[in-house]
């Protein structure tokens, strides 16, 4: 399959390099032009272990590469995870500024059929908004292009992300059609020894688990303190 991830920070990057591992061909693009530099050279931007030896040995296979800009993207993808930072603002917010520029740049360049997964830390209703500035772009361009918004949030743990990815405890795919969730199953098939983990919803129900599931964590780390 081919896959294109914007973003190519922590979550970006495992996600790329763990599905370019599991075959499919996989472009990060990200604006950050000297960490795609230091990509290419084999220059990790982030510790993880087995991170930097999994980038290397898929560069060197030809399924994963790194880019600056959509331009560069060889194959129309079948797939688009948007995997960009959402830093908090000043008032604690979400700052969702890079995640509405992804939405607007695949609108630019998207030319068939496309299943868009957004896998950044979101507020409920993002996908809805993500579909806005996609529909917009496509309207002024004046295409009929049809494209699902599909909700992936990620459960990485810092120095154990590789085995989460690769041996997920839990899949969530929030989704509307059943086209995308067709793909999304195929994508994600590979990982699950046992599909029970593997848990398909709505898009808000999808983007509303992480954050119980973040609350939960802070909530056990307030009682072990």
């Amino acid at each position: 399959m081919n896959i294109t991830v914007i973003g190519a920070g922590y979550v970006g990057l495992v996600t790329g390099a763990c599905f370019a591992d599991l075959g499919n061909h996989v472009t990060c693009i990200d604006v950050n032009q000297e960490k795609i530099k230091h990509l290419n050279q084999g220059i990790m931007p982030i510790y993880e272990p087995g991170l930097d030896a999994i980038v290397q040995a898929n560069r060197d296979a030809g399924r994963l590469r790194f880019v600056t800009s959509f331009d560069d993207v060889q194959h129309e993808p079948q797939v688009i995870f948007i995997a960009v930072g959402t830093p908090s603002n000043q008032e604690g917010a979400a700052d969702l500024q890079y995640v509405l520029e992804a939405a607007k740049n695949i609108g630019v360049y998207l030319n068939q059929y496309c299943v868009i997964v957004d896998k950044s830390t979101v507020p409920v209703g993002m996908a809805d908004q993500v579909e806005g500035v996609i529909r917009a772009e496509l309207k002024r361009r004046a295409k009929a292009i049809t494209f699902d918004v599909v909700s992936n949030p990620e459960f990485l743990r810092e120095g154990a992300a590789i085995d989460d990815f690769m041996r997920p405890d839990r899949v969530i795919i929030g989704c509307s059609s059943k086209r995308a969730r067709n793909i999304m199953l195929d994508l994600y098939l590979p990982l699950m020894r046992n599909t029970e983990k593997l848990y398909f919803m709505n898009v808000k129900d999808a983007e509303m688990t992480k954050y119980v599931a973040n609350a939960m964590l802070a909530t056990r780390i307030f009682v072990y303190e």
